[in-house]
């Protein structure tokens, strides 16, 4: 997943791109930004699932 921050000149969102020493940020659109909520979605839920996970196996072993 690509880096998103907002731009220094216009304060809208946009893609950091660092080459050559030289950072260029290329501003978001709106599909594009929603396709990045859906992935950050996604990411959170996995995370969720394992967290939850974890409690439980953690449940089981102070029950034991």
């Amino acid at each position: 997943m690509s880096t998103v921050a907002n731009c220094p000149t216009c304060g809208g969102k946009s893609v950091i791109k660092e080459a050559n020493g030289q950072t260029t940020y290329v501003a978001l659109q709106d599909d594009e930004l929603i396709k990045k909520v859906g992935q950050l979605k996604k990411a959170m839920q996995k995370f969720k699932d394992k967290a939850e996970a974890l409690e439980q196996e953690l449940d089981t072993l102070r029950t034991q």
